[in-house]
């Protein structure tokens, strides 16, 4: 039998109330022998709680029984007043009962793993939750804790097993005259999961980049305004602004919450015939680094010209004219004034949105890994169902190897290694 356990759900510290989560088969003794008694489940409940014979508070206590909470198991809720001495007090008395034991970080979450309540992609996109800094992040999150992923993945191995079955029956009758040929049918089943597979793992590194941040590079010659305008993004100074050439030599990054996306912002150096070689350097690094953006935002001054050609220029990308103070363009912008930067944000909301509307539902590398052996695996089906004689045994074994990977995907098997280091993340009383 499981031990109970009981940690603060709540942030540490003054609040107005403090809610004390304890789970497991001795939870209703718990609550008992705090004085809390006929408790009804899912129903909020009025009680005082007693140590000692003494009232500690005046609280709203609620049931959960099990295979109806969050771990799956009998939970009682303690929502106390938020007072440290009297959170202090309640998990003190809890930790004097037989059978009751302070909860582990992430413990709350792994029992809901281990009774079936959530499977290991729903844990990763509650962790992703709880991180969650921007809406997009939240809504990506919610999507994959309600369980999308896992639903995907049961729907494509219902196909696995419908292609599977198919493949049996050939084999099993084929010294026999079988009045239809199944083998349109698995390849069709086969093709379509293989697509699918391939346009889920593509649309995952939308979906990393709402997770982790989209970068956005700042590029432009010396002295174009790129450090103030990354400071009059950041609404303070960030960036060391100077007239003199060649001031930002090395990469400077600001996140920050551009309309419910997460970016981080990108100020570089100066693009330039450098001579001064920890100069060339910082151009290097610069290149280097804007390659790899997800958005490049090309900055022209009044002299309307880059040394050269924008480099790395796609479609995409923005090329805005600064410093309309000075030039008097109405299409300018001023990091001086803030003209047109309100004009800017939009531009850039505007083209990562796009990508975000595009994003899949795999939001980590495991999740990835996982799916892209199963594409692997219908690959290597297609091979053999297409061939001039079709190897059936060999196309049913690649049909078992994907169902597998599916099952590493949500969790089922094979990620034993992986839960210490997912629960460590988590919050004691999460």
């Amino acid at each position: 039998m499981a031990d109970t356990i009981f940690a603060l759900a709540t942030a540490r510290g003054k609040a107005g109330i403090a809610i004390v989560r304890v789970s497991g088969p001795d939870a209703l003794r718990a609550a008992a022998a705090l004085g809390v008694i006929d408790l009804r489940p899912r129903r909020a409940m009025l009680r005082d709680i007693f140590v000692r014979g003494e009232i500690l508070d005046s609280c709203i206590v609620v049931f959960f029984e099990e295979k109806h909470s969050f771990t799956g198991e009998a939970v009682v809720e303690f929502q106390v007043h938020g007072s440290e001495a009297v959170v202090a007090s309640l998990l003190a008395a809890l930790g004097t009962f037989p059978g009751l034991r302070g909860a582990k970080p992430g413990e709350f979450t792994r029992r809901a793993l281990e009774n079936g309540m959530l499977d290991l992609t729903q844990v990763e996109g509650l962790a992703d939750l709880i991180d969650a800094e921007t809406e997009a992040q939240r809504r990506q999150a919610q999507r994959v804790l309600s369980g999308a992923i896992g639903q995907r993945a049961q729907s494509w191995r219902e196909d696995l097993v419908r292609a599977a079955a198919l493949i049996e029956v050939t084999i099993d009758f084929a010294d026999e005259d079988v009045p239809v040929d199944v083998t349109p049918e698995v390849r069709e089943i086969v093709d379509r999961l293989h697509t699918a597979f391939l346009v889920e793992i593509d649309r995952a590194r939308v979906a990393e980049r709402i997770r982790a941040g989209f970068e956005v590079a700042i590029i432009g010659a010396p002295n174009v305004g790129k450090s103030s305008l990354l400071n009059a993004l950041a609404g303070r100074d960030v960036a060391i602004t100077s007239p003199i050439p060649g001031t930002t030599r090395d990469i400077i990054e600001l996140r920050m919450d551009l309309g419910g996306i997460p970016v981080t912002l990108l100020d570089t150096a100066g693009v330039r015939e450098a001579e001064d070689p920890i100069e060339k350097i910082g151009v290097a690094r610069t290149m280097e680094r804007a390659a790899t953006a997800d958005l490049r935002v090309f900055l022209l001054g009044p002299d309307n010209a880059l040394e050269g050609d924008l480099p790395g220029k796609d479609v995409d990308d923005l090329v805005v004219f600064t410093k309309s103070d000075l030039s008097g363009r109405s299409d300018a912008i001023s990091s001086k004034t803030g003209a047109g930067l309100d004009r800017l944000v939009e531009q850039i909301k505007a083209r990562l949105e796009g990508r975000v509307s595009g994003s899949g539902l795999l939001i980590r590398e495991r999740q990835r890994a996982a799916l892209s052996q199963a594409a692997e695996a219908m690959a290597n089906a297609r091979l053999c169902l297409y061939a001039e004689h079709p190897r059936l045994e060999l196309a049913a074994a690649d049909l078992r190897a994907a169902a597998h990977a599916l099952d590493m995907l949500v969790g089922k098997i094979g990620v034993e290694t992986l839960l210490g280091e997912i629960f460590s993340r988590f919050c004691i009383g999460k």
